[in-house]
């Protein structure tokens, strides 16, 4: 995909504040919050005709529910010093890792009381407010030792935060624990060769799972806005780091090469003996065949990891294409059942989704709600309907493009029926385009 294609993939061009949104159907009480998602949206206008359709400047969209009404939906650019520059407003300045600064896009985490927009490759994440305006870069209370990444895991058991970033300026990646002061409490700098593309990692209760692969970043493409290519014989690998281990302590397992932007979820079994993660597998990615980062699709796999003979046993656990896959918050790092993952739409360009599928891994059935021709929906994120609820009780929301009304809805689903389609929709006044990763951030946090 590159700037020539327009359509649902154009840039918006304004930011925007409505309030009281229109609803069809009935919004949960329970949903008492913000839903946030961060995607690129080049300020510029069209992208030149060289740039790749997933960069541009993050732009944070937001929707404010609460007591069964959508209070308001707000869309604006992170004030990097570029953005905030080229809009004639006074820089916002701060901590800067190697003289990188750039509007993250990538996704936008909630964690000790800092809403985060973040990406990867070096660069520190912006923080914003309740309102999505732009605070400025955070360094994590100047604890953070480089740049962080654009993926994190909030362990449920300790409420601390986990990631794995990576720069083109290392020769290793960073496992980062961030404790709940919102200070990093702890680094392993982990050598790596030739600067692989970490997009995410996983996390269990005992265990770092590193995605070492033949995606690597490229900083010498970084003029096309996605500097990342394959590199054909790169061995690949899965490391499998103690979370209180050392550099050495990483044990690498030999898998067949391919790319993984997005796992799902991990966890131990078999008394600590193995480890099984669910993960989107793409047979390759950024190889130049096609210019749209879902050249190749990925399916929906389960490896499991035998930590006593070193080997990676693969299964494909179904056929349809899929992306973006999400679980229940409360579940990550231990045994889980359900994941929500976008179905690509067959012959659609890179990121048109043609339905969200619910995943029963532990069943291996699944069910799928459809979005119509033309349409598209972005990944879903579950919300409990309490904090005791079981895993499924509760709401996957996602924005969906409408092309009856060329605009985008947030649609509600109930979890344990997705199929019967949205038990709300909520219409915003403008097109949201395709973008990355969001969250939810209830009112109580």
């Amino acid at each position: 995909m590159t700037g020539a294609d327009r359509g649902l993939f154009a840039p918006v061009h304004d930011e925007i504040i409505a309030f009281d949104l229109p609803v069809t159907g009935r919004l949960p009480e329970s949903l008492r919050g913000r839903y946030l998602r961060n995607g690129p949206n080049p300020l510029t206008g069209d992208e030149p005709a060289a740039h790749h359709w997933s960069g541009g400047e993050g732009m944070i969209h937001g929707v404010r529910l609460r007591n069964g009404r959508a209070e308001w939906y707000r869309n604006r650019w992170i004030r990097s010093d570029d953005v905030a520059g080229r809009l004639g407003e006074k820089l916002l300045h701060g901590p800067r890792h190697l003289g990188t600064d750039c509007a993250p896009n990538s996704h936008v985490q909630f964690f000790a009381g800092h809403c985060l927009a973040l990406v990867e490759g070096g660069a520190l994440p912006y923080e914003i407010d309740s309102e999505l305006f732009t605070i400025g870069p955070f360094d994590f209370h100047g604890t953070l030792p480089g740049g962080f990444a654009a993926h994190s895991v909030v362990d449920p058991r300790t409420g601390e935060l986990h990631a794995v970033a990576y720069c083109w300026a290392w020769p290793y990646v960073q496992y980062l624990v961030v404790g709940t002061d919102g200070c990093v409490r702890r680094r392993v700098d982990v050598p790596v060769a030739g600067r692989p593309m970490m997009h995410d990692f996983s996390l269990t209760e005992h265990h770092v799972l590193l995605y070492d692969l033949p995606a690597v970043l490229a900083p010498e493409r970084g003029s096309t806005g996605f500097p990342y290519t394959w590199e054909p014989g790169r061995p690949a690998r899965l490391g499998v780091l103690p979370r209180e281990g050392r550099a050495a302590d990483v044990r690498w397992l030999e898998v067949e090469p391919c790319c993984v932007l997005h796992p799902v979820n991990a966890y131990e079994h078999d008394g600590g003996r193995r480890v099984t993660v669910h993960l989107v597998r793409h047979e390759r990615l950024f190889d130049g065949s096609r210019t749209a980062p879902d050249g190749h699709r990925g399916r929906l796999e389960s490896w499991t990891a035998d930590l006593v003979t070193g080997t990676v046993r693969r299964q494909q656990l179904d056929d349809r294409a899929v992306e973006f896959p999400r679980a229940d918050p409360r579940r990550l790092t231990g045994p889980y059942r359900y994941a929500y993952a976008v179905h690509e739409r067959e012959g659609g360009r890179g990121g048109l989704g043609a339905g969200l599928v619910k995943f029963d891994v532990l069943r291996g059935t699944s069910e799928e709600f459809r979005v119509p021709p033309g349409g598209d929906i972005g990944e879903g994120v579950f919300v409990p309907a309490a904090a005791d609820a079981a895993e499924d009780d509760g709401w996957v929301l996602a924005f969906t493009y409408e092309p009856a009304r060329a605009a985008t809805d947030l649609v509600v689903l109930a979890a344990q029926d997705v199929a019967a389609g949205p038990v709300a929709r909520v219409h915003l006044p403008v097109r949201v385009p395709p973008g990355f990763h969001g969250n939810w951030v209830p009112d109580d946090v």
